[in-house]
């Protein structure tokens, strides 16, 4: 052999050992191996054969784990004990104010249960239900996750599991308890017949409405047996169970209603997905409106009232309704005993004593009135007084905590907070405070807006000839002078001040409009004593609390702190109280000044009057009184005015006057002291001090009298929220010559020929 066929010979040879990887690499080491061709670095622990065979060998784990626990797990005894224990609700001194228990369940078999109801729960709940081994292996999985990463509960549950954790175990949401779910519910499908565990289900589900199972609910709802409950009518229940409190139609806001009726809904086109239910009767079927709810024994008068908002706060705070329904918990309110009653006893003495309620022909008006209220200690944020309503037979929902009513002018003080807190400015560049001078002229268009907005003062009036300061102007309550300081501030910086203050961003705030400075979103007395107290505590957030301390054998819970850090500045609180100080003792809440206390307050009228609102507070307490029109039966707003037989009634009125009864009540025995407002910043006088009065007559100056009135006659004050009737156009129209020297817009008056219409509907003051 020649060198030439030797040399090809080696190359060959060469060629057929490459891959099987010998070969020298031309490439200088970069393959990632030794010379002896060995993975090099961290490779060497992580190939392919070993990350299958630990994937194979835990899972191979994971099953014998499960066979283990399906042949150790037995279903324990049903948890009927647990179930029927009581709640004890107890005063801030230990004494008993309530206690609820006697479980509200009557057992059913499934033969009394309509066909088609107990398909429209597997409709929304379980399609699979008659085909399934009684889990849903990716729920549960997504559950186990869920909980293990701090996601919330869990989802995907088969109405066995339901019926398990129901029966046999608890509604508590850690993974141990999940693990157990899911094997029971394995033993359990084995062992019961479908129709037998649907039975289960539907007997042993809350509700809502103190209602345990399928018979108690349907007589909680729509007031008949089971067997007699309609498609509608259980389509309904089948979508409420997911949130009964929320989804319930009595109390549930706008928000709730819509998803109860999307759940609803979803009921009846799973049914006819799965050819249970003909897309013509579909159409036809029609949703049918419960019945309203009626307080359980020893829920009456103001106690039903008191654990709805425990349990409400309670459920924020991460115990859900379902767990409180198990019972076993000691639960000690706030609640102060004789400041509660002294709440009842004013609002009885200065509003219901004066409603003829049982002549619905002559004073149709006085039906229609509710009242609510919260009062706080504006140090601890406890909430020591609450009142809700007639009760809970009458009126199911908390006045004290329903949202679907504007706090008016009451939201005025908010707007002057974030003012000085952000500094604003006039639109002639002037610092905002106290003294800073506005234009008081009705009707006045704003300046700086993009949104056209000229809103009318109350009776359109115009103040101060036509400037005043910001204090004559929250005095009266002036709506020219407060829409234009918000577009000053800018309603978007107001807006974040409400929110750090604690009002809540519901569906139906004006976004970031001027209307906003009339209080014209939603707000609950409970939220506006939050901000007022706020304010009193020199700016640090007050978070008021009803639940003093909740104990329960099994279960640990920790109040969140009800005062928190600095929402607003010390000096913007302290300017804010000063400014309201000089409400009671020269403006529209003069109602309420006395000797006994010193006072802060703003009152607070809506539009049509629907609505009254007085929030005022004392260095040691804070209370909000609010009244509302509602239209029995079908919950309409309605106006206030011819309350009692009178005129209007706003904040001035019957709230001023139930506030004043409750407070002189409330601090009997305290030693009361003053505000201590060193911080407080009023700004430099513009101009030489003068009294603004609106356009009128003599006889419509400003009230003198220092004790509620409880006549119903028309007051003298020019404030809306204090006039109980309209005054007559001659004396309120009266034509004021402006001083446009000093205004930086020219002001629309009373003598020019055209009077520009309001842009945007707005609420009285």
């Amino acid at each position: 052999m020649g060198r030439a066929e030797a040399r090809r010979a080696q190359q060959q040879r060469g060629a057929r050992r490459a891959p099987g990887g010998r070969a020298k690499s031309d490439k200088g080491g970069k393959s990632g191996k030794g010379s002896a061709g060995k993975p090099k670095g961290i490779r060497r622990f992580f190939t392919w054969k070993k990350i299958l065979g630990t994937f194979f060998g835990l899972m191979l784990l994971g099953m014998g784990a499960l066979v283990f626990l399906y042949y150790s797990v037995e279903p324990p005894n049903p948890n009927e004990k647990a179930m029927l224990q009581s709640n004890v609700y107890k005063y801030s001194d230990g004494t008993l104010m309530a206690r609820t228990g006697g479980l509200n369940r009557e057992i059913l078999p499934i033969s009394k249960i309509p066909e088609d109801v107990q398909t429209a729960f597997i409709a929304i709940e379980n399609k699979s239900f008659y085909k399934d081994s009684g889990v849903d292996v990716m729920g549960v999985a997504r559950g186990l996750f869920n909980t293990v990463t701090g996601k919330g509960k869990a989802g995907g549950s088969t109405i066995t599991q339901q019926y398990v954790k129901n029966y046999y175990l608890t509604q508590d949401q850690s993974a141990t308890r999940k693990v157990r779910e899911l094997i029971i519910s394995l033993k359990v499908d084995q062992r019961m017949e479908k129709p037998e565990i649907l039975a289960g289900y539907l007997n042993t589900n809350f509700y809502g409405r103190n209602a345990y199972g399928i018979q108690a609910a349907a007589q909680a709802y729509y007031g008949v047996d089971a067997e007699k409950l309609t498609l509608e009518q259980g389509a309904y229940l089948a979508a409420v169970i997911q949130a009964p409190s929320q989804y319930d139609w009595a109390t549930a806001g706008p928000n709730g209603k819509r998803l109860v009726m999307i759940r609803f809904n979803a009921v009846l086109d799973n049914m006819v997905e799965m050819k249970k239910l003909t897309p013509e009767k579909r159409k036809e079927i029609k949703f049918q409106e419960p019945i309203q709810p009626k307080a359980p024994p020893g829920m009456e008068g103001q106690k039903g009232y008191l654990v709805q908002a425990a349990e409400d706060e309670l459920d924020r705070q991460g115990i859900p309704e379902s767990e409180l329904k198990a019972g076993g918990w000691t639960i000690t309110l706030n609640i102060d005993k004789n400041r509660q009653a002294a709440m009842e006893k004013a609002v009885q003495d200065e509003l219901e004593s004066k409603l003829d309620r049982k002549d619905t022909k002559k004073r149709p008006v006085d039906q229609s009135v509710q009242a609510g209220a919260t009062s706080v200690d504006p140090k601890t944020g406890a909430i020591v007084a609450m009142y809700g309503g007639l009760g809970r037979s009458q009126q199911w929902n908390s006045n004290a905590l329903r949202t679907d009513y504007q706090p008016g002018s009451t939201f005025k003080p908010i707007v002057l907070a974030s003012a000085l807190e952000n500094k604003a400015t006039t639109q002639d560049h002037k610092p905002i405070n106290p003294n800073t001078l506005y234009d008081g002229t009705s009707k006045r268009k704003v300046v700086g807006s993009d949104v056209p907005f000229n809103p009318q003062n109350q009776d359109d009036k115009d103040y101060g000839d036509p400037m005043m300061t910001v204090q004559e102007a929250t005095n009266w309550s002036v709506n020219s002078v407060y829409a234009q300081m918000i577009v000053d501030t800018k309603p978007a910086a107001v807006k974040k001040t409400a929110l750090e203050l604690g009002m809540q961003d519901r569906d139906g705030w004006p976004g970031d409009k001027p209307a906003m400075t009339l209080g014209t979103m939603s707000a609950n007395t409970l939220e506006m004593a939050g901000v007022y107290a706020t304010f009193d505590n020199h700016g640090k957030k007050v978070t008021p609390t009803i639940v003093k301390s909740a104990t329960h054998k099994d279960r640990q819970f920790k109040p969140t702190p009800a005062i928190g850090g600095q929402a607003i500045t010390r000096e913007t609180a302290d300017t804010v109280t000063k400014v309201l100080t000089g409400v009671v003792n020269e403006g529209s809440a003069k109602v309420v000044k006395s000797s006994a206390y010193e006072a802060a307050a703003k009152t607070g009228t809506t539009e049509k009057n629907v609505a009254g609102w007085f929030t005022a507070y004392t260095p040691e307490l804070v209370t909000v009184v609010a009244i509302f029109g509602e239209e029995p039966g079908t919950h309409t707003q309605v106006t206030l005015t011819g309350a009692a037989g009178g005129g209007r009634a706003g904040g001035g009125t019957f709230p001023a006057e139930i506030w004043q009864a409750y407070t002189l009540a409330a601090l009997k025995g305290v030693k009361t002291g003053e505000f201590k407002l060193p911080d407080a910043e009023m700004g430099t006088p513009q101009v030489p001090s003068r009294s603004a009065s609106p356009s009128s007559s003599p006889s419509q100056s400003a009230s003198t009298s220092s004790s509620p009135s409880t006549s119903r006659s028309p007051s003298n004050s020019p404030d809306p929220s204090q006039s109980s009737t309209k005054p007559d156009p001659s004396t309120s129209q009266s034509p004021v010559k402006p001083s446009t020297s000093q205004s930086p817009v020219k002001p629309s008056t009373s003598q020019s020929p055209v009077k520009p219409p309001p842009i945007l509907p707005v609420p009285g003051n």
